[in-house]
């Protein structure tokens, strides 16, 4: 369960949780939900619980075995901060990040206060009484860092989720970012201090709530106010692929650079502008 990925701003999804559990509006029509019970009425025995929270401690090794530098999501099809997944499990998820640098994960939460809570037990131990790579967490006296290959990230759909931005602003890591899919209404005084790449999108789908294309210019107003890489996902709707990605006729696949993981060949932004431009189709081999 290390898959290509189709999403648009990442490689591979690797899922050593499966299930969830709605806890904001932008859960509602959960992709990932009707996704697993599709797969538990296909016989799959990874989904045999269907969306109910599943550990897969036998997945928990699948990035260790990918040699070439990957953008990998962790848990597309869960929310690793879930409150019914262990500490333990989460630091064993952690353990094998750690152990992968030449590998970039993405990790995107709804749960922001259990990740700003569980954030300093889950960084790098210190190295001879020294923090090593990443951002030091309580001013790096001897306590650790946060690994640098890491980037978290939390879903802001409306205002009434805005304090998730300040819970993730808590994390240190080098690489914070908001994911404002399914974007549902105006977002017009986003806090982007500290924060590294937005992205936005449309709901898909059975049941898909509109998005105007104002909120989208807004957001994309903001992120070059800011200076802040901003990636627009998709338009949504009921069918996403005939509405396409592209905002007043052009794409924006803006992320953060990434200097140190990937292959040259897929570093593709401007030199010199701090960001990397991910081509698109992404082909994987």
């Amino acid at each position: 369960m290390l898959t290509s990925s189709r999403i648009e701003w990442t490689e591979f999804s690797w899922n050593p949780v499966t299930g969830c559990s709605k806890v904001s509006e932008g859960c509602r029509h959960c992709y990932a939900e009707r996704m697993a019970e599709r797969l538990r009425a296909m016989g799959v025995g990874r989904y045999a619980n269907g969306f109910d929270l599943t550990l897969h401690p036998d997945l928990l090794n699948l990035p260790r075995r990918m040699r070439r530098p990957r953008l990998i999501f962790v848990n597309s099809m869960s929310d690793l901060f879930h409150e019914k997944v262990p500490l333990e499990f989460i630091r064993r998820v952690f353990d094998t990040m750690h152990a992968c640098p030449r590998h970039t994960f993405q990790v995107l939460t709804k749960r922001s206060r259990r990740l700003r809570e569980l954030a300093p037990l889950l960084i790098l131990p210190p190295v001879n009484g020294g923090a090593r790579g990443g951002a030091p967490v309580n001013g790096g006296a001897g306590l650790g860092a946060w690994p640098p290959h890491v980037w978290i990230g939390v879903s802001i759909e409306d205002r009434r989720v805005l304090h998730r931005v300040a819970d993730l602003c808590a994390v240190p890591s080098p690489v914070r970012f908001l994911s404002c899919e399914p974007l549902l209404g105006l977002l017009d005084d986003l806090p982007l201090d500290g924060i590294s790449w937005v992205i936005v999108g449309g709901e898909s789908g059975p049941g898909a709530r509109p998005m105007r294309k104002t909120w989208v210019e807004s957001m994309r107003g903001q992120c070059r106010r800011a200076d802040v890489p901003f990636f627009f996902k998709q338009w949504g709707g009921v069918s996403k692929h005939l509405t396409g990605r592209t905002l007043n006729g052009r794409t924006y696949d803006e992320m953060p650079a990434l200097t140190a993981n990937l292959p040259v060949e897929r570093q593709t932004g401007p030199a010199g502008n701090g960001r990397l431009e991910l081509p698109l189709p992404v082909l994987v081999g």
